[in-house]
């Protein structure tokens, strides 16, 4: 799901290990980051997420190249799919450049996906601990825990419903191959609403909506998780180093978790694309029987191999960055 990025690794994390070790010996504490206004930590929130994406860029249009083969196609015909093999393809066909297509709306998307994100994680966050038992007092790591994967599931579901459109255009952009259907957003924002109206720009948000919180839930809870167990054992190591570790780790276990849904929601967003007929004519759960049945249950995992390999640098990326702008924007020293 596109919805794997950082959280704000700050003050709530130290806080709770402080608390949770309290009555034991003290190791060496981690320097505090004084916090940041509202818009700079929007700022940081949107530059990390669009950083990310456009150094991924490449990995992720072979993801969603792999993730829409056989929907138009005769999965009995198919080749084994290869990551080198249809990169060699692109590259050929269409060029260098071509592995960037979508990418400015990636990044048009991801800057105020990432920004909402990033700030609604902090608000649902400060939210859930004034709720009595959750607030971190009471030495209950269960408690911390929760109001990560909650936290991390609601902003991921305001953010996705707020930028939706601008995620749908990207996947036709990039799914587009030497046929160009969709000349540039504007161009596809109007072709769509013109060939499927207003709602054609709502495609697949069911999908997204229901992998979307889980996705980003366990990526925040993962890497909080993995974050305040490194600190507790190697309190100095560098900040920016663990947020890299603990992201890529996190991105990859959301990732396992909810590829058949983000598989689901691409081929959704391309029903009626360029006036082709519609295949999945039955809603979510009818796309994933005509899936299985068609391809398998490997076929829901189709492009796996390119999401792996996209997502460690990507999630990495994001958390480091974020957390780097958070220290320059608040004028602390980098570790």
């Amino acid at each position: 799901m596109e919805a794997r990025v950082g959280v704000d690794g700050g003050s709530a994390t130290r806080k709770f290990i402080h608390h949770h070790h309290s009555r034991q010996p003290q190791p060496p504490q981690q320097p505090q980051i004084p916090q940041i206004g509202t818009v700079p930590q929007l700022l940081a929130g949107g530059i990390a997420g669009a950083f990310s994406k456009t150094c991924t860029a490449p990995l992720a249009r072979l993801t969603i190249l792999f993730q829409v083969q056989g929907m138009h196609s005769d999965v009995a015909t198919m080749s084994k799919p290869s990551i080198w093999g249809e990169a060699v393809r692109v590259a050929r066909e269409e060029g260098f450049r071509a592995f960037w297509k979508g990418n400015l709306v990636t990044i048009a998307h991801r800057l105020p996906y990432s920004s909402v994100n990033f700030y609604a994680y902090e608000q649902y966050k400060s939210i859930l601990k004034s709720i009595p038992g959750l607030d971190g007092h009471g030495g209950n790591p269960q408690a911390d825990i929760f109001v990560h994967f909650v936290g991390g599931g609601l902003a991921g579901i305001t953010a996705a419903s707020a930028t939706y459109p601008l995620d749908l255009i990207r996947t036709r952009l990039a799914a587009q191959r030497n046929a160009i259907y969709y000349q540039g957003i504007r161009h596809a924002l109007h072709t769509i609403c013109k060939d499927e109206g207003f709602f054609g720009l709502y495609k697949g948000l069911g999908a997204t909506l229901l992998g979307v919180g889980p996705s980003i839930a366990i990526s925040f809870s993962v890497y909080e998780s993995l974050r305040s167990y490194w600190h507790s054992r190697r309190p100095k190591d560098a900040t920016v180093l663990v947020s890299l570790a603990c992201g890529s780790l996190s991105g990859i276990a959301s990732s396992t978790a909810t590829f058949p849904l983000d598989l689901v929601r691409r081929r959704m967003q391309l029903e009626g694309a360029a006036g082709r007929a519609r295949v999945y004519n039955s809603g979510l759960l009818g796309t994933f029987r005509h899936i299985i049945h068609t391809e398998g249950l490997r076929g829901l995992y189709r492009g796996i191999m390119p999401e792996y390999y996209k997502v460690v640098p990507s999630v990495g990326i994001v958390f480091m960055t974020y957390e780097t702008l958070k220290k320059l924007l608040s004028h602390g020293p980098l570790s």
